[in-house]
């Protein structure tokens, strides 16, 4: 059993999958890999997340130290910006390893429309 930030996991992949697992996570990570983004860039580039959703994955995302948020007020409109953190950053490896998986499955077993 492993402990992590008070949340119990069996085993190293359940660490993996407790911090990154779920519809949303892999993909706003994947976004933020080249250039941090506005939430409503961040937004856009994600088609069919509703913005409760985005909001609690970014919000999860920072909590567990992966996604940072930072928020410029120096002049308005307020502007919030979402970086990888340093340890977010680890997975830019993994994530890619992921997309390249996704890409080699829809390349090779993906069902045509005719």
């Amino acid at each position: 059993m492993h402990t992590i930030k008070g949340k119990q996991y069996p085993c190293c992949t359940s660490v993996t999958m407790g911090i990154i697992g779920g519809k949303w996570k892999t993909v706003i990570l994947f976004h933020l890999i080249e250039k941090p983004l506005r939430y409503n860039e961040l937004k856009k580039q994600i088609d069919g997340v509703t913005e409760r959703t985005l909001s609690l994955q970014l919000k999860t995302l920072e909590e567990d130290g992966v996604v940072k948020r930072k928020v410029y007020t120096s002049k308005p409109p307020l502007k919030v910006v979402y970086s990888l953190t340093d340890f977010g950053k680890t997975l830019i490896p993994l994530l890619k390893s992921i997309a390249d998986w996704g890409n080699f499955v829809v390349e090779n077993y993906a069902e045509t429309n005719s």
